[in-house]
């Protein structure tokens, strides 16, 4: 626990002093590709010329300077599958965006979807020592939630305060300076499997970079596609990527809730490669061209060219209809959105007061998934773009982009996490003594 929570406000520190230095690159690493965005500060926190970004905004004097993709290799489920393959696509993603800002970086903010993450709800109650709260009794409020035994083997990966209560008040955001007698905190943590985490951190440290953040991709999607009224009434973001698919679920601009579904957009793409017994690279080239979820009257007429380049000329010659390529793909949409279904009814995301959700990540371009996300869901669905952020290419603006533009807003205005404050250490060392014990009470 110790250690991580070091390790944590490490990466804290690192960014501060990236962030001084003025220049910081963020790194989506996706299972279909990895993007790198190089920003660059300047120093003072304005606001933005009008277009807000969303909670974590008054966009925090930014801009894009440098942007890059590349096809990812060595990712499976959002997690590093090859080592050598990822390292090589991300130095091949940050020198291409280094050559487009013309400079050099150091430091990078990282992002992966998958990992297995797991969220727990905490409280904690102190008395105020003084007349009013200090950040020594938001520590001590921290540090007394009764962290559950989540396993060796797991990482956390976000531990955000989601509320304050003082005395009889609820729903305070930040209760610093108010007065009262007793200090209440709720708090969101997310755990993810630990191996992920030490693999993507030991492939980002073998390009000769230094990980300056980390943060879950669906966390960083909610950020980047909620506006500010759906970050605050309660609305859940669900990310379709290629071979993972993020669920957040936000309240009082808080992330409460977060999961992921080990199926996107390729799954998609290998069952029309099955189906139609054409390669990956030619089956994805019709289901961006042709796809469809909805199937109309003038479908069976519509006919698709299959192509190859097999040397049989019968076989290459083959055309299907739009009728058999949409009836392969609905299934496979249908059990993605089914999956997602049942993590957000896990989640207890219908007794939220709203219950707004939207769609983004690459996958979520397939014309008609809105409306049978509707239908399988059960709410009002839309269909999310990223926010706007200073000197971003048009080509980085659609759904696919949604966590790497998050994770901009996340590097220029972190939210307050758990090791931005003061943790007496005597309770992170007595909260693993009193795991011993329990342990040895439970083993003996």
């Amino acid at each position: 626990m110790i250690e991580l929570y070091e390790s944590q406000r490490a990466m804290r520190n690192m960014r501060r002093a990236a962030m001084q230095r003025g220049v910081v690159a963020i790194l989506d690493v996706g299972s279909s590709k990895i993007a790198c965005l190089i920003l660059r500060f300047d120093g003072n926190d304005r606001v933005g010329d009008g277009d807000g970004v969303g909670s974590l905004a008054g966009q925090s004097g930014f801009r894009v300077i440098g942007a890059a993709t590349t096809r990812s290799r060595g990712v499976r489920f959002g997690e590093v599958n090859a080592m050598q393959e990822t390292e090589r696509a991300i130095r091949t993603a940050v020198q291409a965006a280094q050559k487009m800002a013309n400079i050099r970086v150091d430091h990078v903010i990282a992002c992966f979807s998958g990992a297995e993450p797991r969220s727990y709800g905490l409280t904690g109650k102190v008395a105020v020592q003084g007349a009013n709260v200090s950040e020594q009794d938001i520590a001590r409020v921290l540090s007394a939630c009764d962290v559950p035994d989540f396993g060796h083997d797991r990482e956390v990966l976000h531990a955000q305060p989601v509320n304050f209560a003082l005395d009889h008040r609820s729903g305070l955001s930040d209760p610093r300076g108010q007065i009262g007698q007793e200090l209440a905190t709720d708090m969101h943590m997310l755990t993810v499997d630990g191996m992920a985490i030490q693999n993507l951190a030991h492939c980002v440290k073998r390009c000769d970079l230094e990980l300056a953040g980390l943060a879950s991709s669906a966390y960083a999607s909610g950020i980047a596609s909620l506006v500010e009224d759906e970050q605050e009434l309660g609305a859940a973001c669900i990310d379709i990527g290629g071979g993972a698919t993020g669920v957040s679920i936000f309240m009082k601009k808080h992330m409460i809730y977060a999961d992921a579904v080990k199926m996107g957009g390729d799954h998609v793409t290998g069952d029309i490669s099955m189906g139609l017994q054409v390669p990956m690279a030619t089956a994805e080239r019709i289901k961006t061209f042709y796809g469809g979820v909805v199937a109309t009257g003038m479908d069976d007429r519509e006919m698709i060219e299959t192509g190859g380049d097999t040397g049989d000329w019968e076989h290459d010659r083959r055309t299907v209809s739009r009728a058999e390529l949409i009836g392969i793909m609905r299934p496979r949409v249908e059990e993605i959105l089914e999956e997602v279904r049942a993590r957000l009814d896990a989640a207890g995301f219908e007794y939220l007061p709203s219950q707004q959700i939207v769609l983004t990540g690459g996958a979520s371009q397939i014309p008609g998934l809105d409306g049978l996300a509707s239908k399988i869901l059960g709410q009002q669905v839309r269909l999310g773009r990223p926010m706007r952020v200073h000197g971003l290419p048009q080509a980085a603006t659609g759904p696919g982009f949604a966590s790497a533009v998050g994770l901009c807003l996340f590097a220029a205005h972190p939210q307050d996490e758990w090791w931005d404050f003061e943790i007496p250490v005597d309770r992170l060392s007595g909260k693993t003594l009193q795991k011993a014990v329990r342990w040895f009470k439970d083993n003996w």
